[in-house]
Order: C-alpha cells, then structure tokens, then sequence
C-alpha cells in the first residue's frame, strides 16, 4: 500500500535545477513528491528524513574512452531529486570480497521495497531501485513519447522504459524497451553455488543484440529534449533496471565521499 511519504507535514518535496554554460545543477532534500510505502517496515527499519543533496552534471556531456563501472555510488539523479541508486550492500557470507552480490530487485532478498521500487537506507535517503512509477504518473505522458525522469551522473539523460521502435525517427512509434543482459546458463562455479537464478548480480550476462540497448543499458537516438539525437539511458522492467555502468564520465558529486560540486559552481 501507497501512502504520503511518512515525514513532517511541513517538510516537503524542494528541488532546483539550474545551468550555467557548463553544468546542470539538482539540489534538492530528498522528500519525494509522491506517495510511497509505509517506513519504517518489516524488512526496511529506517524513516524517510531530509537530506542535503547537490549533485553536479555536464551540460554537454561526452562519450569517454571506455566505460565506468557504476560501483556503490549513485547512478544519477531523478527530476525529482531522488537519487537513482540501484546497488544493495548485502553480498553472499556478508563479505563485499566474495565476488557475489545480491541483487536487489531480483525478489530473492526482500529489502523492503514499496511500489515504486525504492526504500530508505540507514541515513533516511528514499531511493530508487528501478522504474519510479511514483514520479512517472506525476509526470504522465508515459507511452506515448520516451519521458525523461532524470539525469545520469555523466550529464546524459535517463528515460522511463519506452522509446522509439527506431531510435532515429521521433515518428516511428513508441514500444518498451528491453536490456540486453539474461541470465546466464547452468550453475554458479564457486561462492553460493546453484543455478544462475538472479539471486546476484553476477548471474546475468550482456548479450549484444539480444535487446534493445548496449552495455550499460543506453543507446543513441532522438528524443523529445535532444531532437538531434543523443546518448541516453534507459530504466527498464528487467535487469540491470538501472544502469550500471557510464559511457560518459560520472562527475564526482554523485561519489559517496563527495557529496556536491565545488563551492564556487553551486548555483545561485
């Protein structure tokens, strides 16, 4: 069941997003501005609270030279402020060097998600795990043109699930959007041991052309925003949900360590 976002009554949804001749700026508290599940819940313990967000990307971004592995760090950030955030920290025997970690959305390990695909760590950040169908119904427009939801850490936006069945013609249609990773076949080798089943991250596999996007769950094509085409992203129903890896380069606000742009780039 979905109820209003269990915090003070007077502390609601704040976001801004500016630019300047280099960079997007998203600041925003962390207070989602749609309805969510009840937390804290059996499975997740912790309350939705206030956070101090200010995260920093390119305003044109750029393909880099090769990938960057997503890591724990934030994907990138909602047009709401909530952070995309799809890595679970619970990994095979608690060990983070076990080589195993859990997927969160796989329905294996119930970390107490609520219907938009997110829940609450520790410090009180609601985030997502996969499709924000909370935001997408503030937004609507879904299905009948790619919606764009959020900003990827690298500048490169990020859509719902559904985009053009030709990503090179706005008029060509709209269909879901499928990734390219499967499960893999037979048993785990080593660690858990089993069939691949998506209890873990490691039991998927990229299969080029076996969907409709690359590696890191993107592809080029026009959009409503970017008519010319661009790079973009996609949050889809089946793994990775979100994206695990950039194509562009992450900037360094959305870094754990790092939590917003240099003082004389924040936006006014």
């Amino acid at each position: 069941m979905l109820a209003a976002a269990n915090v003070n009554a007077a502390e609601r949804n704040e976001v801004q997003i500016t630019t300047d001749q280099n960079y997007r700026y998203i600041q925003s508290n962390g207070i989602p501005n749609h309805p969510t599940g009840h937390f804290p819940s059996t499975h997740n313990p912790n309350s939705i609270r206030p956070q101090n967000y200010r995260f920093r990307v390119p305003l044109n971004p750029h393909i880099a030279p090769r990938t960057t592995p997503l890591g724990m760090n934030p994907f990138g950030v909602a047009v709401n402020g909530i952070p995309f955030d799809p890595g679970a920290a619970e990994f095979w025997n608690r060990n983070p060097r076990s080589g195993w970690q859990y997927e969160a959305l796989d329905g294996h390990l119930d970390l107490g998600m609520d219907r938009n695909d997110a829940h609450v760590q520790p410090s009180g950040a609601y985030h997502y795990h996969g499709i924000p169908w909370g935001l997408i119904r503030k937004l609507h427009g879904w299905k009948s043109q790619p919606l764009l939801v959020g900003y990827a850490a690298d500048g490169f936006p990020i859509y719902a699930d559904y985009g053009h069945k030709d990503p090179e013609n706005a008029k060509s249609g709209i269909k879901k959007i499928s990734s390219s990773y499967r499960l893999k076949k037979g048993n785990r080798p080593d660690g858990p041991k089993g069939r691949y089943d998506g209890t873990f991250v490691q039991d998927y596999e990229y299969i080029e052309g076996s969907g409709d996007l690359d590696g890191c769950n993107g592809r080029f094509g026009v959009t409503p925003e970017y008519p010319e085409g661009i790079y973009h992203y996609y949050i889809t129903e089946d793994y990775p949900f979100i994206p695990r890896c950039f194509r562009g380069t992450p900037d360094p606000s959305f870094m754990r360590r790092h939590r917003g742009p240099p003082p004389t780039r924040r936006p006014a």
